[in-house]
């Protein structure tokens, strides 16, 4: 990430709520000038018939390069409906980062995925961002939820 937006200041969008631990981290060991920015869409299968911004960005993105953090990518649905509505405000290059990723999983295939921490199994984890209705988001590490 650094060698690709050297001699640029990119913005970092993170997809809130489980993207807080990875994206300070991340943001700490990018040694490049960044912004942080945040977004926060209801997802699908949160009782309505769609998605839609919760909480939309604050910067304008107009010929910025922007990287969309979240902590997984699942089927993409979501990480798609932000690429395109992000796209429409013209950014000058626009990818993603993930922690996790689940590609054989994905609905969709035209993700900009450029950084992904860890392939992962279809486990469920809580901790470090990762929830169970609302909670153990704080734990400081991941443990694996078993049915």
């Amino acid at each position: 990430m650094t060698r690709d937006y050297a001699g640029s200041e990119p913005l970092l969008v993170g997809a809130l709520k489980a993207c807080i631990p990875f994206i300070c981290d991340l943001s700490r060991s990018i040694p490049i000038h960044h912004n942080l920015d945040f977004v926060e869409v209801s997802g699908y299968g949160d009782g309505d018939d769609g998605i839609r911004f919760l909480k939309d960005l604050d910067t304008e993105i107009a010929g910025r390069d922007v990287i969309l953090v979240d902590a997984v990518i699942d089927t993409g649905l979501t990480m798609h409906y932000l690429v395109r509505s992000l796209a429409l405000r013209a950014p000058g290059s626009l990818r993603i980062a993930t922690l996790f990723d689940r590609p054989y999983r994905r609905l969709v295939d035209d993700l900009p995925v450029r950084y992904v921490g860890f392939t992962i199994p279809d486990e469920f984890f809580v901790g470090y961002g990762f929830a169970l209705e609302a909670r153990y988001r704080n734990l400081a590490d991941l443990r694996l939820v078993r049915g």
